[in-house]
């Protein structure tokens, strides 16, 4: 006789993953780590919402805010596909103080936790006169705010919460292809989803293609400049350290900071190692690297020309005028669309909207060139608007 079984909290009904307790009662294993206080039901009251930023959106940020609230009072989902760096962040702004301003209950998920903080500090800038509280591993003694910045994983404290929830990087670990987080991100919401990527799966372009659904497109950084495209080096195995050495020194008399992808912790970790021989005043980091987030902020800071880093800076991450060297990109590990979010790091700001990026290997892989074609197709079509 089988398990007659399905999980509240991730919807699992696979027997192979509902165990039995002692007492006899059954329990899901495969979201068994996602357990603590859940967010209050407290009704939020209407509240004035002031939306304070620094600069102006551009043209096409502004139309395309304009259409995410019109579908929201729709009751319609969002599908913002935007490529990297052309600020589809900010074009969530406005439906977030539309929604606050009827006292609605709105989150903002992302899958990492460095992401989150630094969302954070930007949303509390740009709403000063509202609540906002950050909820991540470790940092969840509040729960409710105005505004919650979240991780995808802390969505299981907030059953069928959400009258709006913006979900940025959704082609990421750990959404991607996550059943169990998926279905939590499902039970999380009430009301209706504004969820944003540079790199959209096919399957989600699918679906917001139907009713109900929406999808809009900003294929153009907000500086109307090119997406630096990718250039393939090839060197077989220990010639791809000497040519990286070479191009380090490079930029170090051209004073020009380089992150360096790796695809593993161990090699992130024995590159460095190699570099610092040669090179100094560089770092590593990963998601195991202590001190990680000081690590980050003294590269932003300029006070290392180069960082050895894992894909925990593949994305949300702006630095002014760095180069990007991709080191083994040709490893199973990189699909088109880390690639193309890695190679986004380049050119981001407007007084900086050139930059290298070098995709270093001993073969080219075809999701490099899937990569590699899909930047062009972008620049192409900003090319048609000028």
């Amino acid at each position: 006789m089988g398990i007659s079984f399905i999980c509240e909290v991730c919807g699992n009904s696979d027997p192979a993953f509902v165990g039995r307790k002692k007492d006899g009662s059954l329990y899901c294993r495969k979201c068994i780590s996602f357990r603590g206080e859940l967010a209050d039901e407290t009704p939020l009251e209407h509240t004035n919402v002031r939306l304070k930023l620094d600069y102006k959106l551009s043209k096409e940020q502004s139309l395309l805010s304009e259409r995410a609230i019109e579908n929201f009072k729709n009751g319609i989902d969002t599908l913002v596909y935007a490529v990297c760096g052309s600020g589809k962040t900010e074009i969530s702004y406005g439906l977030i103080a539309y929604a606050m301003s009827k006292g609605l209950k709105v989150g903002f998920a992302l899958p990492r936790r460095d992401v989150v903080i630094e969302l954070y500090l930007r949303l509390r800038e740009a709403f000063p006169d509202n609540s906002v509280v950050a909820v991540y591993g470790g940092h969840n003694s509040r729960l409710t705010a105005d505004l919650i910045i979240l991780t995808t994983h802390q969505l299981y404290r907030y059953p069928q919460y959400f009258d709006l929830l913006v979900m940025d990087e959704i082609d990421a670990f750990p959404f991607k292809g996550n059943d169990t987080i998926i279905n939590i991100f499902r039970r999380s919401l009430r009301g209706h989803c504004l969820m944003m990527s540079a790199t959209p799966s096919e399957a989600v372009k699918e679906e917001f293609s139907k009713e109900g659904h929406s999808i809009i497109y900003l294929h153009t950084r907000f500086h109307k400049k090119p997406i630096p495209v990718p250039r393939s080096v090839i060197r077989p195995s220990f010639l791809k350290y000497f040519y990286l050495i070479r191009k380090l020194k490079r930029y170090e008399k051209e004073k020009k900071q380089c992150l360096i992808f790796v695809p593993s912790i161990a090699l992130s970790k024995s590159l460095f190692f190699i570099l610092n021989l040669f090179i100094k005043n560089g770092n590593y980091v990963s998601s195991k690297r202590a001190n990680r987030p000081k690590i980050i902020d003294d590269f932003k800071k300029g006070k290392y020309r180069y960082l050895v880093t894992t894909a925990v800076l593949e994305r949300g991450v702006t630095i002014k005028g760095v180069q990007v060297i991709i080191f083994d990109s040709d490893s199973v590990i990189y699909d088109s669309a880390a690639l193309i979010q890695i190679s986004g790091r380049v050119g981001r700001k407007k007084d900086a909207p050139d930059g290298e990026v070098i995709f270093l290997c001993d073969k080219v892989s075809k999701e490099m060139e899937i990569a590699i074609k899909e930047i062009k197709k972008c620049n192409t079509y900003l090319q048609g608007l000028l």
